[in-house]
């Protein structure tokens, strides 16, 4: 079966993740982390590309960014993938590939869904059991979401902007959001969305999606099963 092709829609957010290949280790060191970084910054102003949250694990890395234009996630994915695997390759000897292929996409419904993600995204390394509290993991966007540390590569999304007029207020009704935990349902339906290459949203959003990408943007309901 055809891959579909991704949903990419200007001013609408998308969350990325991309993987290592086999799972393997694609940082090393803190001084991979903050190459990467580097590289997201710049590619990220070279095509017009919001980052709103991030968190960069030891073999993966999710994204939360809106694009100016349809190309600019792609453009800006695949010349921070090139850039950093020559870096990494050429750091550790080693030769190949070291992204698991396409890095995988699903666009978000930012009135109903964006501060749930970013939440997702940045309890990531509390689910892997690497911190117990989120503020205690160094590469993570809760530096600046919640602790207000000035970052160059975050842009604040109108929605988190909201959250307060200072920014001692939205960081403080911010980290309010991290006392609870999020639920297991949840959590299975924004994995589904971004393996799968769908919309995060209610349905009214994702019809909407559908009219305006000209593509599917939910998954296809089961009929029923034929009798024998």
């Amino acid at each position: 079966m055809a891959r579909l092709p991704r949903l990419c829609l200007p001013g609408i957010p998308q969350h990325i993740i991309q993987r290592g290949n086999n799972r393997q280790a694609c940082f090393a060191c803190d001084e991979d982390f903050a190459a990467y970084a580097r590289w997201l910054e710049d590619y990220s102003r070279k095509y017009e590309v919001k980052i709103h949250a991030w968190v960069f694990m030891t073999n993966h890395v999710h994204l939360l960014a809106t694009p100016a234009d349809e190309r600019g996630v792609s453009s800006m994915m695949q010349s921070l993938g090139r850039m950093y695997v020559r870096y990494f390759n050429h750091s550790y000897r080693r030769t190949g590939t070291l992204w698991e292929g396409r890095y995988k996409a699903s666009i978000v419904d930012a009135e109903n869904y964006l501060l749930t993600c970013m939440r997702y995204i940045e309890l990531n390394p509390v689910r892997a059991g690497m911190v117990q509290l989120p503020e205690e993991y160094v590469w993570s966007s809760y530096q600046a979401n919640g602790l207000g540390k000035t970052i160059k590569l975050c842009t604040p999304h109108s929605i988190y902007k909201s959250l307060g007029r200072t920014v001692q207020n939205r960081t403080a009704s911010y980290r309010e959001l991290f006392r609870y935990h999020l639920e297991p349902d949840l959590i299975g339906q924004i994995r589904k969305s971004v393996n799968q290459g769908m919309a995060l949203g209610n349905e009214r959003f994702k019809t909407e999606i559908e009219r305006l990408s000209g593509r599917r943007a939910s998954v296809l309901k089961r009929g029923p099963k034929l009798k024998k």
